[in-house]
């Protein structure tokens, strides 16, 4: 049967491949302002790079939300019904395809001893855990799993609920460990000509949209994310440069 969705749209040239919408910023007649998770942080993120001259609205593409109808075009009800627990881990359950490295706190995170069997690398830390420390962990890890598993595509999940003072990460990553942290990833998954999704996942201080937008300004500075042209490095210059979406 023929489906009928409003989800697809051209997309022209001119636009970077950077998924955002306003609807991802909540409001609650101002109450918002009062709890500690900064609710509008996806939309700052887009007005400093604004600021900065990086973007303009008519180079994002505008997320559009998949029905239930459009995703049963692909998934089962039962599936569907089971993305409500930890989605990704148990979803990719041994699936051989699918490779799955995690870096968290291990005294809260994952909490599901089911969904954690799905985590091929896992790279558990102290409460506290400084940059030094941080940073060569995802460094070793990374490169274990990209000789392990070269993957297709890798989508990266670049939160920032490790920054020091998040009381849910509990660890101790500074801004700047976590602008490096974002060009470590890059450098090392481009470096072998694989593509990259980057979504801004969670981080649940005010001052994190400044950190994400200063992150994908240092990259775009780097030549690791932006549109094909005359300055992007050399090496970079003969693949699809693919900047990171901001859900």
């Amino acid at each position: 049967m023929l489906h009928t969705t409003q989800l697809y749209q051209h997309v022209p040239e001119t636009r970077w491949p950077i998924v955002y919408s306003p609807r991802y910023n909540i409001t609650f007649m101002g109450l918002e302002k009062l709890h500690p998770f900064d609710a509008g942080k996806w939309g700052k993120v887009i007005n400093f790079l604004k600021e900065e001259k990086l973007l303009s609205d008519s180079m994002l593409v505008e997320a559009r939300e998949a029905s239930e109808e459009d995703l049963l075009v692909v998934h089962t009800r039962r599936y569907l019904n089971e993305l409500k627990g930890n989605g990704h881990e148990r979803d990719f359950m041994g699936d051989k395809r699918v490779y799955i490295m995690d870096v968290y706190n291990r005294h809260i995170y994952p909490g599901d001893r089911f969904a954690k069997q799905a985590i091929r690398r896992k790279v558990e830390l102290e409460w506290g855990t400084e940059d030094d420390e941080y940073l060569d962990k995802v460094e070793r890890n990374i490169e274990k799993s990209l000789q392990e598993h070269l993957p297709d595509v890798v989508v990266y999940n670049a939160g920032t609920d490790i920054l020091e003072g998040d009381r849910l990460g509990g660890l101790s990553i500074s801004p700047v460990g976590i602008v490096k942290r974002d060009e470590l990833v890059f450098r090392m998954v481009r470096g072998r000509q694989v593509p990259i999704l980057m979504v801004t996942s969670g981080g649940y201080q005010k001052r994190t949209a400044r950190i994400i937008a200063d992150s994908i300004l240092n990259l775009f500075g780097l030549g690791l994310i932006g549109p094909e042209s005359p300055s992007v490095s050399a090496q970079n210059s003969d693949t699809p440069l693919l900047p990171p979406a901001v859900p």
